[in-house]
């Protein structure tokens, strides 16, 4: 589906939107006039009718891929009470840093906020909070990975921090500024690639993909590394 409000919509009809979210741009307002742009707010200048907070779950700013919204009030709960009873499917791609050892497996940390360093997640055994991520290596070249990740958590910087820290894969994502190297440009490597979830008003299961330039594993034109 054709781009419009600058966002491209794969879907469409009087109770929900699934947007394909560019890196970079916010899921939902943030404080400050600076950050009102985000898809929330496109997706409310594309349908006014909306409600005042269509978002239903959230990808980082630099994450990109695909994002379900909910325009009514019923299919805003419907949708809501699927993600908190975990049966929404959803998939990531990342290419990481590195050469992960194994073909496939599970990693469970428990994280929390550095209240010194925000957003920035630090591992504590003790006070943080469980994340759960399934991960299977698809491709390895030049020093790259490329993984699908399938979180059974929805942690903030869950897959980031999964993916970086040494009881994890210890292989950050390319272009990941908090937690690797930052090379590879602006452009996080990390796209929201599969998303199934059941339509609120006519129960049908939906099941959408994007698939980001990177999964031929690559890096952005023009980057030296």
């Amino acid at each position: 589906m054709n781009g419009q409000a600058g966002l491209r919509l794969c879907y469409q009809d009087a109770e929900i939107v699934v947007v394909d979210k560019p890196g970079g741009l916010l899921a939902v307002p943030g404080r400050g006039p600076d950050k009102l742009d985000s898809v929330a707010s496109r997706v409310r200048a594309l349908c006014p009718a909306c409600i005042a907070q269509p978002a239903v779950h959230r990808l980082d700013q630099d994450t990109s891929g695909l994002m379900v919204l909910g325009l009514t009030r019923a299919a805003h709960a419907h949708l809501s009470r699927q993600f908190a009873e975990r049966r929404v499917a959803k998939q990531y791609l990342a290419l990481l840093e590195g050469e992960v050892p194994g073909e496939a497996g599970e990693i469970t940390l428990r994280f929390r906020l550095d209240p010194e360093n925000r957003p920035y997640q630090v591992y504590d055994p003790i006070q943080g909070k469980q994340g759960i991520s399934r991960w299977r290596k698809l491709k390895q070249l030049d020093g790259l990975t490329l993984v699908a990740f399938t979180p059974l958590t929805g942690r903030t910087h869950q897959l980031r921090l999964h993916a970086s820290h040494p009881l994890g894969l210890g292989c950050p994502i390319v272009g990941d500024r908090l937690y690797g190297t930052g090379r590879g440009g602006e452009q996080l490597l990390l796209h929201s690639t599969l998303l199934r979830f059941e339509h609120p008003a006519t129960g049908q299961w939906l099941t959408f993909s994007s698939f980001p330039f990177f999964a031929g594993v690559g890096r952005p034109a023009g980057d030296a590394g």
